[in-house]
């Protein structure tokens, strides 16, 4: 149990998948403007990471190991997060209307959104079992989503401060984000 809460609290603080290894940089700065955003870009892709990891462990060890099939791993997988993309957007049409409005174009970059295929690919480099995986995945995705929706605050912060004229816009931004990532930098040691 303790190897599962390892595992968990090293997805989301010191492997965070954004702050820690640069990964989904587009809908991180995309997507947090403000927290409703954040939080449904966060939910969406926890759901799909989740989904993903349920879906592409098995495929890859039932199916693709066995026939020695790996070379079509990142294929195969990509393939399955496109497919799950695909039923999160038809449900946000569909019983969010808002949010899928709000999300627009980012919805769907969720299916490139490299976070999601690093999730399924460092479960199978790692040589995770499928419950580590699962919790590798739930981890990483609410990482995901710490992110945002701090970074949400720190852009509610910069919009009533007064920033240099040359650092308006995206130079804040990014610089923002790195003394972000110096601080989960801090939860390192936290976990072997």
């Amino acid at each position: 149990m303790s190897d599962l809460f390892a595992i968990f609290l090293k997805a989301v603080l010191s492997d965070n998948i954004v702050l820690m290894s640069f990964i989904a940089l587009c809908p991180f700065i995309g997507m947090s403007t403000d927290e409703d955003k954040s939080i449904g870009m966060g939910l969406a892709v926890t759901f799909v990471t989740v989904l993903a990891t349920c879906v592409t462990w098995p495929i890859y060890r039932f199916v693709l190991e066995p026939l020695d099939l790996v070379f079509l791993k990142t294929l195969g997988f990509i393939l399955v997060i496109a497919s799950l993309v695909q039923i999160v957007e038809f449900y946000l049409k569909k019983c969010a209307p808002g949010l899928y409005s709000a999300m627009g174009i980012y919805l769907a970059l969720i299916t490139t959104n490299c976070a999601i295929l690093a999730v399924t690919l460092n479960n199978i480099s790692r040589d995770y079992n499928f419950a580590q995986s699962l919790v590798y995945a739930v981890g990483v995705a609410l990482g995901f989503l710490l992110a945002l929706l701090l970074m949400a605050g720190v852009r509610r912060r910069i919009r009533t401060s007064p920033v240099p004229a040359f650092m308006k816009g995206t130079p804040i931004l990014f610089a923002s984000s790195a003394l972000l990532s110096l601080a989960f930098m801090g939860f390192s040691g936290l976990v072997k």
